[in-house]
């Protein structure tokens, strides 16, 4: 007799580019139950993907929430951080669950491949930033294999066609999440974040690298301290990938990645978008399976 896997209930908040790509990936989840997307323009295009999908829809936005909070227990917040600070008084209020898409930094910082066993009861989970979700499993595994770490800097670049109004509206949020995210999850004291928006036609992909100073006796433990974060990302992100190992150049250690992106609704060189994505289905996932260990 095969086990009935009993599913969370889901809704995603913001019907832009991101908020279509994270349907498509919720749909396919086999713990979650897409039960709405909401947001604010009755004629977007996420809103009429929803209901071709047979998804409930509103453009009402948080207000449609508050009226149905009963039917579901997790919200994708993929709206804008100072929205989420809104969103968020209603989230705590219908004692729903959380996951910020947005820098907003009010709830429990997560990066899957680091500390997603230690999220599991909270109520509201940020996802840092896009660059963040990229840059911050190489500065662990560094500063994991150093016996010192005295800085970090992390410049990522994108393709301007994935950079929305949203991320441009919260790229100085952005900055001061990741770097306080860069701190708290290496250890390090300084921090620096660089973002580059790329014109260039077509797409490039996201590639962001990370320079570390420190003390370290052996590069071949920095380079399998990476090699093994860089697995554990790719279990949630397939797309994530080294382009550069660490090498050592004028006293700093440097590591680049690429993230290409799925295809799901975003264009394959959206790595940026599609991280952040599959970060928040990980997040998703583990509470719902963790939920059903309980129950059972």
């Amino acid at each position: 007799m095969e086990a009935v896997i009993s599913r969370k209930r889901a809704a995603i908040i913001g019907s832009g580019s991101i908020g279509i790509d994270l349907m498509y990936k919720a749909m396919r989840s086999p713990h979650l139950d897409l039960k709405m997307v909401v947001g604010r323009s009755q004629a977007s295009e996420g809103l009429s993907r929803a209901r071709d999908l047979g998804i409930a829809t509103s453009a009402e936005g948080i207000d449609f929430l508050a009226h149905h909070a009963s039917g579901i227990d997790i919200v994708f917040d993929a709206t804008s951080a100072q929205s989420h600070r809104i969103n968020d008084q209603f989230f705590r209020k219908a004692n729903l669950m959380a996951i910020d898409m947005t820098p907003a930094k009010i709830g429990a910082i997560c990066v899957p491949s680091i500390n997603l066993d230690s999220i599991v009861a909270e109520r509201n989970v940020n996802l840092v930033t896009c660059g963040g979700q990229a840059s911050i499993p190489l500065a662990y595994a560094i500063a994991q294999a150093f016996d010192t770490l005295e800085y970090i800097e992390v410049a990522s670049t994108i393709a301007s066609d994935s950079a929305g109004m949203a991320t441009r509206e919260n790229i100085n949020q952005y900055i001061l999440t990741t770097e306080q995210a860069l701190r708290q999850f290496s250890g390090t004291g300084k921090s620096k974040a660089v973002l580059n928006i790329n014109p260039a036609k077509p797409g490039i992909n996201m590639q962001t690298t990370v320079f570390a100073k420190g003390r370290y006796h052996s590069l071949e433990k920095v380079k399998a301290s990476v090699r093994e974060m860089v697995v554990r990302v790719q279990r949630y992100v397939p797309g994530y990938e080294v382009v550069l190992e660490p090498v050592e150049s004028k006293g700093y250690l440097t590591v680049s990645v690429t993230v290409r992106g799925s295809g799901d609704y975003l264009p394959a060189y959206a790595g940026n978008l599609d991280i952040i994505n599959c970060a928040a289905i990980a997040v998703a996932e583990f509470n719902a399976v963790s939920w059903e260990r309980t129950a059972a």
